[in-house]
Formats: C-alpha cells, structure tokens, sequence
C-alpha cells in the first residue's frame, strides 16, 4: 500500500521529468523557428567578417593599353566591393540565386536545435541546483549557468558551426560532403574545432545577455504587479515584456562581446594567417583598426536582435503551455529574490524557468 509520502515523491519526480522535457523541446523550438527566419541576414553578416572578399566577382575587360596592335588582350580584374545589406542581398540573388541566401542552413538547422537544447537544459539545471545549495537566486547564480552552459554548447556543437561558416563563406557551389571530407583528410577531427577557442570567450555575451535579461525581466514582472489589470492585459504584457528584456539585453552584450565574432570567423578561413584568438585579435586590429573587430555588427544587430526576441519568447511560451497544470490556477505564483531586497512576485511558469524551489503561496 503506497503511503502519502511515497505518491509525493512519484508526482515530484513525474514533474521534473516534466519540466526538464520541456526545457529540451521549448529550446529547440525556439532555437529552429529564429535560424529559419533570419538564415540570409546571417549570410551577409558572416561575408563582412571574413578578411576574404566575399562579395566580389571577376569582370573580363578591354586592355586598351595593350602593347598588341594588331590584337584585343583582356584582363580579368577582380571588382572589390562591400555593398549595403540591401546591396548584398542583391548582390547574391544575382550571382548565387535564391539558394545563396540560405547557405549553411542545413548544419544551421542541424545544430541549433541540440544546441538551444543543450544550452537552455544545462542552463536550468545548473541554476536549479545553484539556487537550491544556496537557497536564493543572485546575479553570481545567473552568471555560473549561463557560462556552463555556453561551454557545453560549443563544446558539443563547434564542428557544426565550422561547416556552417565555410559553406556561407563559399561562393561557389561547394558541397557539404565535400568539405566535410577536405577538412578531415588535411586536418582531421582537430580541424573541425578551429575557433573554439573563439567561442569559450563569446560565453562572455552569453554572461552579460542572460544577467541582463533576468533583472530586466523581474523588474517589468515587478512593475506589472503594482498595477491592477485583467488576465488578458496580463498575458500580454508578459509576452511583450520577454521581447522587450530579450531584445535590451542581447544588443548590450552583442555590442560589448562583438570583436569575438569577427575572430572566430578569421579562424575559420580555409588557408589563412589566423592561428590563435590572442594573434588573430591583434593582425586584425594592426592592419584594420578597431572598424575591422566591428566588421558585420549593423547586420548581426539587425539579425540578433529579433532572433533572440523570437527565440527567447518561443521559449518562454512553449514552456508557460507545457508545464501549465489544469488541476491548479494558470496565476499561482512564487516568490524569487532578485539583486534588490525587494521581492518580486513571478508566475509559476517563471519560477519552473528559474529553477526555484520555493513553496507555493
């Protein structure tokens, strides 16, 4: 015969389980549904940091200085230019179709859904078991899960972005199987982690994105709660406040963190001077002057951006359907302690989020 305690413990587990599947589906969703709709914006940004010229085409011309009286000489000149974004795009429907604008989405799609995945269940999990040994949420805790689980992503995911990054920067018709094979026959497996190193230093946006978003968030959560206002006006202004914190706190640490992006690209240029992030991070500022570690940040700001709001408010969404529970109010809420003495008063759904431990109202 089951004894209370023992039904307790088998629904406590039945909702971990729970939530922790929701965190893997909600962040492969929102992950896969903010690659798609921004694949050619990412295109153009990666062409701006390559050192390679990536938007240039050869133009046969008259040499009309040519020593030859009697015969026309041609020259193949390369024609060197960096247009706008407007202009890339046309500039790649033109010369690639429809399909350049969309190079690298396979392994994009291949790997951002494990890698949101991975990089939201790491975060959650390291932030649940921070918050429970040190019974309180604070900025260290944030800061501790967020680098966790930016190292696990790159870990596990680099080669993935390593293809993506030479398929986008290719102008021809290079085909993934084929630089596949080039790249392990020259380098082996070793060479499908170049910018790696890179990438352990970007954790620093991933610190600065998520430390921001939390506070922004439970500050907007804090003012909606001073003010008296229906269930619909309440739903809306939780999703509006998600973009908003998303949106805040991702261009301030894109901003901050940008130069690491631009280097983690040089890295992974097929035959290059680059070796390692610290020389890769002084050639370019030698030779392009701070404009060369900012190279593409207008376009990965206008791509970003309104990735992470998507991603971000996927996210939040799905999880808000997933572990809703019919059997209990959608409003019951828990407490969080955040940087200020204050309390502020969260839905349930965002205290599954932050991985809290305290006990219902």
């Amino acid at each position: 015969m089951s004894t209370p305690n023992t039904k307790s413990n088998g629904e406590q587990q039945t909702g971990v389980n729970r939530s922790t599947y929701a965190h893997l589906l909600a962040g492969g969703l929102a992950g896969t549904f903010g690659a798609v709709l921004t694949c050619p914006l990412e295109v153009i940004k990666t062409r701006y940091q390559s050192s390679q010229n990536s938007f240039s085409r050869e133009k046969t011309r008259v040499d009309l200085h040519s020593p030859h009286s009697n015969t026309v000489a041609y020259q193949c000149q390369q024609e060197r230019i960096r247009p706008t974004i407007i202009g890339s795009l046309r500039h790649i429907i033109k010369y690639e179709g429809m399909p350049g604008l969309f190079k690298g989405l396979v392994p994009n799609l291949v790997g951002v859904a494990p890698s949101r995945a991975i990089y939201f269940f790491a975060y959650a999990n390291t932030k649940s078991l921070l918050v429970e040994k040190m019974e309180r949420e604070t900025p260290l805790v944030h800061i501790t899960s967020a680098a966790t689980a930016g190292i696990a992503m790159s870990t596990c995911t680099n080669p993935l972005w390593f293809i993506k990054t030479r398929l986008q920067i290719d102008q021809g018709n290079l085909r993934t199987i084929d630089l596949i094979r080039n790249v392990y026959r020259e380098h082996g497996l070793l060479g499908f982690y170049k910018g790696i190193s890179a990438s352990y230093v970007g954790v620093s946006e991933t610190i600065v994105h998520f430390v921001l978003y939390e506070q922004i968030k439970a500050q907007l959560q804090l003012l909606q709660t001073r003010q008296n206002s229906s269930s619909d006006e309440s739903n809306w202004y939780n999703f509006l406040s998600y973009l908003t914190a998303a949106a805040c706190s991702k261009s301030c640490a894109t901003t901050l963190c940008y130069p690491h992006e631009v280097v983690r690209t040089r890295l992974r240029e097929e035959g290059t001077k680059y070796r390692t992030f610290l020389q890769t991070l002084k050639t370019v500022y030698y030779e392009e002057s701070i404009a060369g570690l900012y190279r593409g940040l207008l376009t990965h700001l206008i791509r970003q951006i309104p990735n992470t709001a998507i991603m971000m408010s996927t996210y939040e969404l799905v999880i808000a359907f997933l572990t809703s529970d019919s059997a209990s109010p959608p409003s019951s809420s828990s407490e969080v302690t955040t940087l200020q003495p204050k309390k502020v008063i969260l839905y349930r759904v965002d205290a599954e989020i932050n991985a809290t431990n305290e006990a219902e109202l």
